[in-house]
């Protein structure tokens, strides 16, 4: 029970952080909500003896040192400054402030190494993904190794290059596991939240012509949806006046084992992006991963 009530709680918090301050229930919701309330209301019995024949309970000693302190609620975080000046300047202060953002130091969740951004700072595409990997906390920065390389590839088949967008992560520290190695795990709604700030700062400087989520986890974080990738591509969705194209991360393409499918879907959610930013697109570029014949 526990474990489904601090995920409804995660889940108001990053509806929160966005703005939403209503959420529709259905009445099945609201059942269970107050059936959940009169439980929790209830005593919890004492077993194998009555509450009176209970031990006393041991004298609480101070602790040895104080508490770390809570996380603040989604909408008591403050939002970053990036002043005044070009976009390199103020990209390059809201990093700075990104290294001691203590929001994301509270949680307790996440490592230490910042992956902030890379790429054109006055960019007219702005690509984000989920949160910074293994590859990517070693090299501090976003979208490296194999699924980089395939993001590089996409971009090189639709005439840009890595320098030539800025490429940036919803949550900007590794989150952490136990005995950690190179294995990942999917940020929470927690951890996206003390971020989501950041982003809206980074896209109010840039203000791009539109935004490319790559991914579901990244979807998730800016539009706040809980939908599948598969229902939110193929059209245009909006963050802050932006148009967003929500597509497969490229590790799913990875993953997909050479399918023609997925591919074909990735790239006409790219060849849409194209259209949105008035480059030309040939008939090879429109004709690729299409089955023979057709």
């Amino acid at each position: 029970m526990t474990q489904g009530i601090d995920a409804f709680l995660d889940f108001l918090k990053a509806e929160r952080a966005r703005g939403v301050t209503h959420v529709a229930l259905d009445d099945e919701a609201r059942a269970a909500l107050r059936a959940l309330h009169k439980k929790l209301r209830q005593p919890a019995p004492v077993r194998g003896r009555s509450a009176a024949a209970a031990s006393p309970p041991a004298p609480v000693q101070a602790p040895a040192q104080a508490a770390a302190p809570a996380p603040a609620p989604a909408d008591e975080i403050p939002a970053p400054d990036p002043g005044t000046g070009d976009n390199a300047e103020r990209i390059a202060r809201l990093r700075a402030q990104a290294e001691q953002w203590q929001p994301a130091r509270r949680l307790g969740t996440l490592r230490d190494t910042l992956v902030f951004s890379t790429g054109d700072p006055a960019a007219r595409l702005v690509l984000i993904g989920e949160a910074p990997g293994y590859e990517e906390e070693k090299r501090g920065e976003p979208f490296t190794g194999p699924a980089g390389r395939k993001l590089d590839d996409i971009l090189k088949a639709m005439g840009l290059e890595r320098g030539g967008v800025y490429i940036t992560n919803i949550v900007k520290n590794r989150p952490a596991m136990p005995r950690q190695a190179t294995n990942n795990r999917k940020p929470t709604p927690e951890e996206m939240a003390v971020w989501l700030p950041f982003v809206r700062a980074e896209l109010d400087v840039l203000r791009p012509a539109c935004i490319v989520a790559l991914g579901v986890t990244a979807a998730e974080g800016l539009l706040g949806t809980g939908k599948g990738i598969g229902a939110m591509r193929g059209c245009w969705h909006e963050f802050n006046g932006i148009p967003v194209r929500a597509t497969y991360h490229p590790s799913y393409l990875l993953r997909s084992q050479g399918r023609l499918e997925p591919k074909r879907q990735l790239w006409e959610d790219m060849l849409a992006v194209m259209e949105r930013l008035d480059m030309p697109v040939s008939e090879k570029q429109r004709g690729y991963f299409l089955p023979r014949g057709s």
